[in-house]
Parts: structure tokens; sequence; C-alpha cells
């Protein structure tokens, strides 16, 4: 049997409020953290999700006490100090990049550790690199089994050492932030030197953030020489709350503006630690109004016509897909860059876009760095009539992209048009994403 869903058009104006669950990028930054902490730290608001259950459970091979409670959105986390007890593990990332940036610098803090690492066959297409190459610079022998500088290897660790590390992190900022978190737990000082630039600069921030909160002393900003006291390690927090995951806060944010309306989101603020609730300046760029009142984010769509333009996503790359996979209904062209590096993550995502984009009969120029769209909603309509499939390439951003768009009630007899193929991968980040969406049409259709 076929794993398709037909998304259910919007026939009234979305008028609700939204809870989003917790972010996945804090989530894992926080069990990494808790885990290297010296005691038991209470998570709180985590999200619950295929990539904070692989964090979990590799944590919990390793000897970390990890008590989750699903019900209170908790999980309990008893820390090593950086001293981890299992000195051999076979530990199998799936396709988390955190969990596969953050273990494989994490583990080589052990004096004498053997670890197996692999994961799926699209994280053995993405990028690591850049934190081998510093690992081995830094005393840890690595012996890739396919392809050099990707999974899976064996990583054979004898500890960090201080001193200056360098690191080339122009294609994963989480390759930056793994060493980042591992450099309180050296055996001296470190002066940690990026060489050359790096991709998503906000999660940087996060990063460091966190060690902070925790306990860390770190002086710099990360993007150019960055310093790390070994004296000042990490402190188990009695409580952490873990906020709402901006990045997929900007599929109900951007949803009014294709149906009208619209979407309140608790636990939003633009002082949050995620640089993605920058995603809500990009609405205003296109026409939508957005309010933070509270402790809330408010979306409402402000013109009959929301209007195309040129972004650049570098900084939040996570939501380009959000706006492109809308662009057919923006009036004029929409062009996006600073998204070459989003090729490597789930599946080449610009060009994944771009292809399905093109199915809904949308001209699209593609470049490496960049999209350039030129709606055509003749175009679109005529696909629609006769149903469209949207191939999702095992990627949670492609499918809850495309399912706002088929939220618009494109042919004006509130039909499913738009089919989103393996709804299910949206597991990595956002298990019941499908269900909210449907929730929230069913609310709206009520008031």
């Amino acid at each position: 049997m076929r794993n398709i869903l037909p998304i259910q058009p919007f026939t009234s104006e979305a008028r609700s409020c939204v809870e989003i669950p917790g972010s996945k990028s804090l989530t894992n930054r926080a069990l990494a953290l808790a885990a290297l902490a010296d005691g038991k730290t209470r998570l709180q608001g985590c999200l619950f999700s295929e990539d904070t259950e692989i964090m979990g459970t590799a944590l919990a091979q390793l000897g970390i006490s990890i008590e989750r409670d699903k019900d209170s959105k908790a999980i309990t986390v008893t820390g090593n100090a950086g001293t981890w007890s299992k000195d051999e593990a076979e530990i199998h990332v799936g396709n988390a990049g955190t969990a596969a940036r953050f273990l494989t610098a994490m583990l080589c803090l052990h004096t004498a550790g053997t670890y197996q690492m692999d994961g799926t066959q699209a994280m053995r297409n993405r990028p690591m690199q850049g934190l081998l190459d510093t690992l081995r610079q830094l005393g840890a022998r690595i012996t890739c089994h396919g392809q050099e500088g990707h999974f899976p290897f064996t990583l054979n660790t004898s500890g960090l050492p201080g001193g200056t590390w360098s690191v080339d992190a122009t294609q994963s900022s989480q390759i930056l932030s793994a060493l980042l978190m591992s450099a309180p737990y050296a055996r001296d000082k470190v002066e940690l030197q990026l060489a050359g630039d790096t991709v998503s600069k906000p999660f940087v921030r996060m990063t460091l953030d966190m060690m902070r909160d925790f306990g860390a002393c770190v002086t710099g900003d990360g993007l150019t020489t960055t310093r790390i006291d070994p004296t000042a390690q990490y402190h188990a927090k009695p409580n952490w709350n873990v906020e709402p995951d901006a990045t997929a806060a900007s599929y109900f944010l951007l949803l009014p503006g294709l149906v009208g309306g619209e979407t309140t989101l608790p636990g939003l603020t633009p002082g949050m630690l995620q640089g993605d609730i920058g995603f809500e300046k990009v609405l205003g760029r296109i026409g939508m109004h957005t309010e933070f009142s509270g402790n809330q984010l408010t979306s409402r769509c402000r013109l009959a016509q929301l209007q195309g333009g040129d972004f650049d996503f570098n900084p939040i790359s996570d939501t380009f897909l959000t706006l492109a996979a809308s662009a057919p209904l923006l009036h004029g062209p929409t062009r996006i860059t600073g998204i070459a590096h989003t090729r490597k993550q789930e599946t080449d995502r610009v060009h994944a876009v771009a292809t399905e984009l093109r199915r809904l009969g949308q001209r699209v120029e593609e470049t490496e760095d960049s999209l350039h769209v030129f709606p055509s909603l003749d175009a679109l309509k005529a696909k629609a009539v006769e149903g469209v499939e949207i191939q999702t390439y095992e990627d949670h951003r492609v499918a809850m992209s495309f399912g706002i768009l088929g939220s618009h009630n494109l042919l004006g007899d509130g039909a499913p048009w738009l089919t989103i193929a393996n709804p299910g991968c949206c597991a990595k980040t956002f298990p019941d994403f499908f269900e909210k969406l449907e929730a929230l049409r069913q609310a709206s259709n009520a008031t």
C-alpha cells in the first residue's frame, strides 16, 4: 500500500492557537550538555521525535541515565562530568546531523575509547570531513570504512588536548558547535579558530549561549577566535526549558497568508535562542503582519496578494523551503540565496524543491546557491486539476512546506489537489504535523 496523504484545503480562514513542539536543535544540544554536566538535569518542553530519540538512545548506550516522561514533555539526564563509562560502543545516528556531529566530538573526550559509528545512507552522504580533520589533529585515530570524511568510521580516542584548534565548518555549523561543546573538558585552555566562514551562524550563537547557561567560560562569538577555559565546566540544571521550535513555527506563521485569517503561536518571543525566529521578518516583507504580545506571536495576512522578492536565507536556511514551496502563490518572482549548504542536508534541498515546483508547472532557475521561482497561477491550476503528488525525498521539511501550499483552496471547491508522499518522514522533528494541520482546519471551519 502506498503511503500518501491528500491535503484538505481550508475553506474558512484560519482562526486558532497552535501549540508548536519543542525545538529539535535545543533539545539535542541540551541533551549533550546535560550528559557532560556534573549531575541530574531536568529538561522541560522537550521535543519527542526521531532525532531526539536517536540522541537519547545513543547517550543511554554510553552509560548516561536518560529518563523520558513524554506526557509532561520532560527528559531527566544524569551527567557524567565529562567522563564516559563505556570505552566501546556501536553508535547508529540515523540521519540526525546533530547527534552525528555532537557525539563524534564528545566521544573524543574518552582517553582510550573505541567506537563504531554509522548512520543511514542519507547520513553517509552528509559532510563530516571538517570535524574529522580537526579531531585527527587533536589525536583521534579515525578510520573511514567507505568514502573518506563520511560515515561509517571507527573512532579511537585519546582525550582532547588544549591549545589551538582549527576547524573548517564551511559545510555545516554543527561541526563548529560540536567542538565548542566538547572544549570545556579538554586538558588545557582551548583557542578555537574558524578557518574560513560557516553557515547558519545563529546556531553557533545558540550553542554558545547554552554553554554559558550550563556554566562554561567562553570568550568570543565562535565565528573568529573563541577561547574556552576548562576550569569552568558544565553544571546540572534543576530545570531547563526548551523553547518551541521556531523552524516548525514557520509553517503555521505563513499559513494565514495562503488561507486568510490568523494564527497565534504561544512561546515565541523576539529574544529566543533560535535564530529561525527571524522568519517573522520575511513574512513582513511578503505582506503579512506579525505581532509579538506577551509570550506569543500572532501572524495574519495584511495584503490580498502576497509579494515575492529577493531573500538571503543563509542565517535561517531551514526555513527557506517554507517560503519556496508557496512561491507559486506570490505576486512576482521569488529569489532565494544563501542555501548552497542545504544541498548536503537530509537531501539536496535546493534540487528537491526545484523539482517539485517544476512538477507544479512553475519555471525555476536553479544555481548552486539559489532558487529563482517565476510563478504561474494558471500553470499551477492546470496541474491541480489533474492532481499533483509531491515527492518528499524522506525530508520532513519538504513534506511540511508543501503541506502548507496544499492548504490553499486553489480550485475553490474545497477538494484536495495536492498529495504528499511519505508524510511519515515528519517523524524526524514534528511527528504530528499533519494531524495538527488538519485539526486547525477543522477548528477554523467550526468558527
